[in-house]
């Protein structure tokens, strides 16, 4: 089905991003894997190539586009290389937004040029050992001392936590405001007393370091400050449609991805003298996914679209996010299941999506969590 939201421009940056992926991850792409980490270099090129901080104003290095169908593009073309792919969704669509929207002037002096041109790598944390989606739950506190803020704490599960040089870290700092008492503080690398644990190891999505944060008496500077004192819950919930979005957009492209290897797969496997794909069940099933993801994906076009004109609501994202990622897991299971024992094996890549896609569903909110959103938003 012809998708109708994409106009010739971003067609244009698809190509880049192709491009770019062949060039600059295809052939690290398995010792990133082995390293678990990605090299700081294809931040630095994917920057040069404009697919970071490409709607940052111009002053600092981006064009200034103010348009997610540019940032859907790139999603899906780093979604079809799976989790291997650098984590560009992170800084374009979780962390750029914080810098763009909040930052004051001087802070954007300071690491708008750096986050365009991809020598800044951000991430944001939020989750802590004893507090996930329950952000009300979050104990690490900061307490203004003169012009500082002295942070004490710890989190985890955090996406480049080992790479970052900026973490956005969601703190409580009236312990008596409730969701009205957290404010987001700027932590830079070097800040005494800011340690990066383990670089976690996880089911899948090995390239990804995900990292153990620890703060002890961090004292950081009043001007690293990201938005308002005390209304850090509101810009996050600011800003996470757009971020829950963006999760769904990427689940339909990488399970597409899975789709179509598979499809080439049931094709030249034999069995009992006549492909795979053309036993009566495995037909249905695939007609069932092929089905399945045009609806899937005309709902996150529409939701794309609604972004673009400033239409996206919670409850919208919120349904992308969980029917995506829902879906993407199950096709992505019916997919290994298709390649039979050799979907076991390490060597085929539909082993290592099955486990890269596990995440989807936990990440960025529980499918329970976008679910209690939904269900409270008619009425219950």
């Amino acid at each position: 089905m012809k998708r109708l939201i994409f106009e010739s421009e971003h067609e244009q940056l698809r190509a880049s991003a192709k491009a770019f992926v062949e060039r600059e991850i295809a052939p690290y792409a398995e010792q990133w894997e082995r390293d678990g980490i990605i090299d700081r270099e294809a931040f630095k090129k994917a920057g040069e190539a404009g697919l970071v901080g490409f709607y940052m104003p111009e002053e600092f290095g981006g064009s200034d586009i103010d348009d997610f169908r540019f940032n859907a593009v790139v999603i899906e073309e780093m979604a079809k290389f799976g989790s291997r792919a650098p984590a560009f969704t992170l800084q374009n669509d979780v962390i750029g937004p914080y810098l763009k929207k909040l930052c004051s002037d001087e802070q954007k002096e300071r690491w708008l040029p750096g986050f365009a041109s991809g020598e800044i790598i951000g991430a944001i944390a939020m989750t802590e050992p004893g507090a996930g989606s329950d952000l009300a739950g979050i104990k690490t506190s900061a307490v203004l001392d003169g012009d500082h803020w002295v942070l004490n704490g710890a989190k985890t599960f955090i996406s480049c936590g080992i790479n970052a040089d900026l973490v956005i870290v969601v703190t409580r700092t009236d312990p008596e405001a409730g969701h009205k008492g957290f404010t987001l503080l700027g932590v830079e690398r070097g800040m005494e007393g800011f340690e990066r644990g383990r670089n976690l190891d996880k089911l899948g999505q090995h390239a990804q370091d995900t990292a153990e944060l620890s703060f002890t008496n961090v004292r950081v500077p009043a001007a690293n400050v990201i938005g308002e004192v005390n209304k850090g819950f509101y810009h996050l919930m600011h800003n996470l449609p757009s971020e829950r979005l963006a999760i769904g957009v990427g689940a339909v492209a990488g399970a597409r991805k899975a789709f179509e290897d598979t499809l080439v797969y049931v094709a030249e496997r034999k069995a009992f003298g006549q492909s795979v794909g053309s036993f009566q069940a495995n037909r249905h099933k695939i007609a069932e996914i092929a089905t399945e993801l045009d609806i899937a994906q005309a709902f996150v076009d529409r939701c794309i679209q609604g972004a673009v004109d400033g239409e996206l609501t919670a409850v919208d994202a919120s349904k992308a996010k969980w029917w995506c990622t829902e879906l993407a897991k199950r096709i992505v299971d019916t997919c290994l299941q298709l390649h039979g024992g050799y979907g076991y094996m390490a060597e085929y890549p539909i082993s290592r999506i099955y486990a890269d896609v596990r995440i989807e569903t936990i990440y960025g909110g529980t499918t329970e969590i976008m679910k209690d959103i939904i269900g409270r938003d008619l009425g219950f």
